[in-house]
């Protein structure tokens, strides 16, 4: 709810420091400036990105590009089939000489870790992160050990290719604070990486961010001030995406009259509570990158979207009519009033 009025000093040099990120992440990346700030809200609030897209779009140069200007100890973890869960957090190995098991942890001891194709690998493998995910820590035999501060989890996965390929489940994600979807560049910006001769991932870049500075925004954007009404708001949207809710709602049942407005139709399963605890950090923390101490109905319209879109399980009626999750998101924005 925030408790003091946030400084102007600190405000301005919060959002010429974010700045400053956007525009060196540029020099790698072209466009995508959704998914660069969507990057940069999760570093700010403490949450994990998935990252929906087809090959050949910089999903994986985005990630390594955030590491090299935080200066965050970065671990890619490849997800095949042939993966195994100890493969990820570690296992215990047998010192022969000593008699005894040493642990050797695995690469999701890192700062910042990239699990590239997440959906290549079979639950087991992705449920191996769902520890670490909920609660900055891994179990190996009978010991957990913490994971290094901070932790960020950036997961990509391609959205066309089947074979192969493994659903995540609904549990997992819903650990992601964002889902960030990634699309093709216009034509001006693929002739500028065309320009560029296709090595843009050799472009040096400077650190922005320390791990100080990381600190000092996540600090502030807890301090953002939130006001009741746009909490009842947030909650009014999560809410609205549960099916019996949905037809409860007034709003909503006057829409639902008019045929394809009948939005609880489409959903299955609606989003849980977490997703409103992360609609609020994650509107607060756009309202920081606006330079501002307070949120707006606007930040969380902003936000939903990515907030939302990967915690709603649509029906076959939403498949047969073609309706998306973010379908069904903007007409409960539009549907419901704002305080």
């Amino acid at each position: 709810m925030g408790s003091k009025e946030i400084d102007s000093t600190k405000l301005a040099h919060c959002r010429e420091l974010v700045q400053q990120c956007r525009e060196e992440v540029a020099k790698r990346i072209v466009g995508q400036q959704s998914v660069i700030d969507g990057i940069l809200t999760a570093l700010v609030t403490g949450g994990h990105v998935l990252l929906e897209g087809v090959p050949g779009l910089a999903k994986t140069l985005a990630v390594k590009t955030f590491s090299d200007i935080s200066g965050l100890n970065f671990k890619r973890i490849q997800f095949t089939p042939d993966l195994l869960p100890a493969d990820i957090t570690g296992t215990l190995i047998y010192e022969q000489s000593s008699g005894n098991f040493s642990v050797r942890k695995g690469p999701v001891f890192a700062n910042l870790v990239l699990a590239d194709e997440i959906n290549r690998a079979p639950a087991k493998v992705q449920s191996a992160l769902l520890e670490a995910m909920a609660e900055k820590q891994v179990t190996i035999g009978e010991q957990s050990y913490n994971l290094p501060e901070p932790f960020f989890v950036l997961a990509t996965q391609n959205p066309i290719e089947q074979e192969g390929t493994y659903s995540l489940p609904e549990a997992e994600l819903d650990r992601f604070l964002l889902k960030l979807l990634v699309t093709y560049p216009t034509p001006a910006e693929e002739v500028k990486i065309l320009k560029s001769g296709g090595q843009r991932e050799l472009v040096p870049v400077n650190k922005i961010l320390s791990a100080t500075d990381l600190q000092n925004l996540q600090e502030l954007a807890q301090q953002v001030v939130c006001d009741e009404k746009l909490l009842e708001y947030m909650v009014s949207i999560v809410v609205a995406t549960r099916p019996a809710a949905v037809q409860a709602n007034r709003n909503i049942a006057t829409s639902a009259a008019r045929g394809r407005d009948d939005i609880h139709s489409y959903i299955s399963f609606g989003a849980s509570p977490r997703a409103g605890i992360a609609l609020c950090r994650c509107a607060k923390a756009e309202a920081l990158f606006q330079g501002r101490s307070f949120v707006l109905p606007e930040d969380v319209k902003t936000v939903a979207p990515a907030v939302l879109r990967h915690r709603l399980v649509l029906s076959y009626e939403a498949a047969a009519d073609g309706v998306t999750a973010d379908d069904i998101i903007a007409r409960i924005l539009a549907l419901l009033p704002v305080p």
